[in-house]
């Protein structure tokens, strides 16, 4: 085999496997707008049967965190909402 023939072929292995990787990270991005276009539907559905999707977002975020953190997040804001007479 000559020089030449290894570097092509080693040229298309490449660019075979940049592709698979391409189309995989593609797909990827088509399932991610398939799924934000459900949850819009989803967050539209609620706001209809009379939900305020705004309190529900911040459940949702409030959910994914560790509760340390809200707890010592809510006592840091009860304690701003005193000092300037918001309680």
């Amino acid at each position: 085999m000559s020089d030449e023939s290894v570097i092509d072929s080693t040229y298309r292995v490449t660019a075979d496997e940049l592709r698979q990787f391409i189309e995989r990270y593609e797909r990827l991005e088509q399932e991610k707008k398939d799924v934000a276009e459900q949850q819009k539907e989803v967050m539209a559905e609620a706001k209809g049967r009379g939900y305020d999707t705004k309190v529900m977002r911040k459940v949702i975020a409030l959910r994914k965190r560790d509760k340390d953190d809200i707890a010592e997040e809510e006592a840091v804001l009860e304690m701003y909402k005193e000092a300037l007479g918001m309680s």
